[in-house]
């Protein structure tokens, strides 16, 4: 899969899956501008294409419009969109039932307006560049309840996988696909309770049929090829890459 001069916008780029996808495309050849409230991270790839950073709110429509135009303006045009922004909040987010409400509010600004946003601005840009791919990151947690529940992270996971499917549908006639992934148990950032417990690691990849907790490579490798032309009939659809958590009875 080649990505050699191609143009991508990555948001939530400062860590765990973010970073992982555009690292793998800055390596492959593309342009990348990566978006995201933390720092930049010292782990940038140094090439063959190229990394451009911003740091900012993805729920500020301000900022993500002038990412998005600056990364047009310096590259001719938009190929690619990633949506990978989004928080897990163990220790806030809850039954609806029980939650501040100001919190399940932070959680769909953060997991779903920030994606509506980028999608907002990226969309045009890629149209006037002949069509491009967008890839939304969701979660397996989207399409189903918990008996721990974190409401506002489920729902918010469910109304990305709409809203790219909705997409997909709006702008297929611009040369466009929308297209999300569902994580299942992946350790990244997101996952920093599991770190230094290897009980708790152990104890979820004998849950996964495939023996194994997942990485952020699986993620990136997963994203890669949606964007790439060996996914150009692909477009409205879920991939999930969980193990076969979901496939369980």
């Amino acid at each position: 899969m080649s990505f050699a001069g191609k143009i991508a916008v990555v948001a939530g780029a400062g860590g765990g899956m973010g970073l992982n996808i555009a690292n793998d495309l800055i390596a492959a050849g593309a342009h990348v501008t990566l978006l995201d409230l933390k720092p930049r991270p010292e782990t940038l790839a140094d090439g063959p294409g190229s990394a451009t950073y911003h740091q900012g709110d993805a729920t500020d429509e301000t900022f993500v419009e002038g990412v998005i135009g600056a990364a047009v303006e310096a590259h001719g045009g938009l190929d690619y969109l990633v949506n990978t922004t989004g928080v897990l909040w163990f220790d806030r987010d809850k039954s609806v039932v029980d939650m501040d409400m100001d919190v399940f509010d932070q959680v769909m600004a953060i997991n779903l307006k920030s994606h509506a946003l980028t999608a907002r601005h990226a969309i045009p840009a890629m149209a006037a560049s002949g069509g491009g791919a967008m890839v939304h990151i969701a979660s397996i947690d989207g399409l189903r309840g918990d008996v721990r529940p974190q409401d506002a992270y489920g729902a918010s996971k469910a109304a990305v996988i709409r809203l790219s499917k909705s997409l997909a549908i709006q702008f297929a006639g611009d040369g466009i696909r929308s297209n999300s992934i569902l994580p299942g148990p992946v350790v990244s950032p997101m996952q920093d309770r599991w770190q230094g417990q290897a009980g708790v690691l152990a104890d979820i990849a004998a849950y996964v049929p495939l023996g194994r907790v997942g990485a952020t490579q699986d993620i990136a490798d997963a994203c890669l090829f949606l964007l790439s032309d060996k996914a150009s009939f692909i477009t409205g659809t879920e991939l999930i890459v969980d193990g076969g958590c979901t496939a369980l009875p």
